[in-house]
């Protein structure tokens, strides 16, 4: 049997309809039709051929993380069943297959029962940006009550899910947005901050009294990462980051007596190391989902397969919210 997937053959090269054939599961696997299939920067980072940590040789089924219904699964697995909706990041990268398919063969250990408050669309959404969120403000920086966090960018995928995951440890939240998302933030409980009117000196003063922060999430890189180290609290402080590129000066962050974390969410996916903690994460996220706690953000705009490439001119030109493409 066949079934439909959309692939590339160059680099930037255009969308193109195919047939692949319907993958049987093995032991451990769970064959999944795709309802939903979200489309994060990185997947159009290697679709260009510019993600050298993260490649996908050609041709390819791109597509990182998605939504979908199990069909079939294999003689190990227990936690699904057909029928069972799903999601995670299963795909799309180091030569496995993605999610701009009608169906996958997935790892039963990536996957987690969806979310029953959210839809298909919805659920796609958060995998890829929901675990990096968890791994750095949970795994590394143990978040919890009464502390302060700073997320940068706090309007983006990683971030607006960063928001919402550390208010729902108790943690006092502060984003830094451009003037224009403010709303965001705001609509997710964190106080903005105007990162091109202030310089860290001054929201560090205005908002911690000059103290710092307790984590500092960078989500952007670059620059920000050199930010984050000055504004992370003396001492006990933490900074995080999911895009360390760059060459960094580590003495601010070594005279405030602080701490940093990398984080590399895809190890799993490319190694085959820690894949069950991936569906754990989406597991506790799934339930902070139906207890009205995490919202992923959608972009307005709503996309099908005959708009691949158009979804990801979108992500491209950095759109707000998620983008999804409807299987």
């Amino acid at each position: 049997m066949q079934t439909r997937a959309w692939i590339i053959e160059e680099s930037n090269g255009p969308f193109r309809e195919t047939e692949i054939a319907l993958p049987t599961p093995t032991a451990d696997q769970v064959l999944v039709r795709i309802e939903a299939s979200g489309v994060n920067p990185l997947d159009t980072k290697i679709r260009a051929g510019n993600a050298g940590h993260a490649q996908q040789p050609l041709p390819a089924v791109l597509g990182l993380d998605m939504a979908g219904t199990v069909v079939e699964t294999g003689s190990a697995v227990t936690a699904f069943k057909p029928g069972d909706e799903v999601f995670g990041m299963v795909g799309g990268v180091g030569g496995h297959q993605g999610t701009l398919a009608e169906h996958i063969l997935a790892d039963a250990a990536l996957l987690a029962h969806k979310p029953r408050s959210l839809s298909m669309r919805e659920a796609a959404a958060l995998p890829l940006v929901t675990i990096t969120a968890w791994e750095g403000l949970v795994d590394r920086a143990r978040v919890g009550s009464g502390q302060s966090v700073l997320i940068h960018a706090g309007a983006g995928g990683v971030g607006h899910v960063g928001v919402q995951i550390a208010r729902a440890f108790g943690a006092k939240v502060f984003a830094t947005v451009s003037a224009n998302k403010k709303h965001v933030v705001e609509s997710y409980g964190a106080t903005p901050i105007d990162y091109r009117a202030l310089t860290v000196e001054q929201y560090i003063a205005e908002h911690t009294a000059g103290d710092g922060f307790d984590i500092v999430y960078d989500t952007v890189g670059g620059s920000t990462l050199d930010a984050s180290f000055l504004a992370v609290r003396r001492y006990t402080g933490h900074a995080l980051s999911c895009l360390g590129w760059g060459t960094h000066a580590l003495a601010p962050l070594s005279f405030r007596g602080a701490t940093y974390s990398g984080v590399f969410t895809l190890m799993p996916l490319l190694t085959g190391f820690g894949r069950a903690h991936h569906g754990e994460i989406l597991a506790r996220c799934a339930s902070m989902a139906d207890a009205g706690r995490l919202h992923p953000l959608l972009n307005q705009q709503r996309f099908t397969t005959a708009d691949i490439a158009a979804a990801h001119a979108a992500v491209e030109a950095g759109s707000l919210g998620k983008v999804v493409v409807e299987i």
